[in-house]
């Protein structure tokens, strides 16, 4: 009995080795029926193996895409709050330095709490990124002239013990996404490699055109088949294990030593590819080096121009404000701001007080500059109230959310004017001024 057995494992190796599937069924029919049924039995098994194991990857990576997804809300709600305060605290320490000469102890001191408040608002910035609630402003770009326009930038980045090659390929494709996030997905994954060869080495980045199809995607959700330019970065560093791999996209998670880092830069990284419809992949082994592609999808428009901008600062202004904000300290930061800038402000602390302003208020409202979250009613919605009254009214909304977060929660139309905490005065004032000239032009 076991020699049959053992001949029929024979048998069945001696017909599947380098067998044409032609040849395959002319040796089947020659092989007895407990000999095609023990194939037919080996083929099953090993068809049922791949099954479970494609089964298994997609349960990790809804898992995965759950856990992010999770950890993005949260994210995105410690960044409303705390970008709540630092409006309040880049606005206050703006008073302070306009209140005071240059010369004054307390400018410097101001110019450091205020350089340190733009620091923690870049932080919620990459929180917000990570969390896809960031704002986009996407153009159609050429990669390849965002790295060649990064190169001295990127090169002042690294260490040089590291020696850094840009291969750009020819006819590369167009993209559709903000510059900037571009740039910063650029220096976070040239970070990321520097770091990872203290000892010098090499860093290389490669553009490509190229085409994921179903089979790639099925190794790689949630990847989606279709035309895609890549963006390659690789090292010839330490390395990562698997563990290390599957939580690298974390916030907050980093091997750097405490104080070497804030563990957001391939978090904001992930945020960023994700928000543009893209899809990133990572490849590494210890010793070794790692490479990191992120696809982007490949669009056939024409290159977006670039528009400069000017400088100037924004003028003083002569109109009526109502302003509604719930936070006292944003609330009277914002005021006595604009109050020294030329404008007159009614205030109110929730809607009901601010209908009771507007209703109060027997001259023309210029602005309603509003929170979007309010106690007991939205800002949308106290806008269509405060219409009622004062239809001559334009309105700015504002929020600690960011507009992408509010317009998918159905709050704000795409056409809103909005303002995201946390901004300067200056931003406070383009924005007024600009909403406001672009009223007067429409009604002249």
């Amino acid at each position: 009995m076991v020699s049959g057995q053992l001949g029929e494992e024979a048998a069945v190796e001696s017909v599947r080795g380098g067998a044409t599937d032609y040849v395959l069924k002319q040796r089947l029919s020659r092989l007895g029926p407990s000999v095609r049924r023990a194939l037919a039995e080996a083929d099953d098994r090993s068809k049922r193996k791949q099954a479970e194991e494609a089964l298994r990857k997609s349960e990790d990576q809804l898992r995965h895409v759950q856990k992010m997804e999770a950890v993005g809300r949260l994210a995105a709600g410690v960044a409303h709050d705390f970008n709540n305060l630092l409006t309040a605290i880049i606005g206050y320490t703006q008073l302070m330095q306009r209140r005071f000469p240059p010369d004054h102890p307390a400018t410097k001191d101001a110019g450091e709490v205020l350089g340190a408040a733009e620091r923690a608002a870049s932080l919620t910035r990459q929180l917000l990124i990570f969390s896809r609630q960031q704002v986009l402003k996407p153009r159609v770009l050429d990669l390849n002239g965002i790295v060649s326009g990064m190169d001295r930038i990127l090169r002042g980045l690294i260490d040089a013990g590291i020696d850094f090659l840009a291969v750009p390929a020819r006819d590369l494709g167009r993209i559709k996404a903000d510059p900037g996030h571009v740039e910063q997905v650029l220096v976070n994954l040239v970070v990321n490699a520097r770091d990872a060869m203290p000892s010098g080495g090499r860093l290389t980045i490669e553009t490509a055109n190229i085409e994921l199809d179903e089979h790639y995607v099925l190794d790689h959700p949630p990847a989606q088949p279709g035309r895609y330019v890549v963006l390659a970065v690789t090292d010839s560093g330490c390395g990562m294990d698997a563990e290390t791999q599957a939580r690298i996209f974390e916030p907050f998670y980093t091997t750097k030593e405490v104080g070497k880092g804030t563990g957001l830069g391939l978090s904001t990284v992930h945020g960023i590819v994700h928000q543009c419809g893209g899809h990133i992949d990572v490849y590494s082994e210890i010793g070794v080096g790692s490479v990191f592609k992120v696809y982007l999808p490949r669009v056939d428009e024409a290159v977006d121009p670039v528009v400069s901008r000017g400088v100037e600062p924004p003028a003083p202004g002569t109109e009526t404000v109502l302003l509604v904000e719930d936070h006292a300290r944003v609330r009277n930061v914002i005021a006595e701001t604009l109050r020294l800038n030329g404008y007159t402000v009614l205030e109110a602390a929730e809607p009901g007080e601010a209908m009771s302003r507007a209703h109060e208020h027997p001259a023309r409202l210029d602005l309603l500059l509003t929170d979007v979250m309010l106690p007991g009613m939205n800002g949308p919605e106290l806008a269509r109230a405060i219409a009622r009254r004062h239809p001559e009214a334009r309105v700015l909304f504002m929020s600690g959310y960011t507009d992408n977060a509010v317009i998918h929660q159905g709050l704000l139309g795409s056409g809103a004017a909005f303002l995201q905490k946390p901004f300067t005065a200056e931003g406070l004032l383009r924005g007024i001024r600009a909403l406001l000239d672009n009223g007067l032009r429409e009604a002249a």
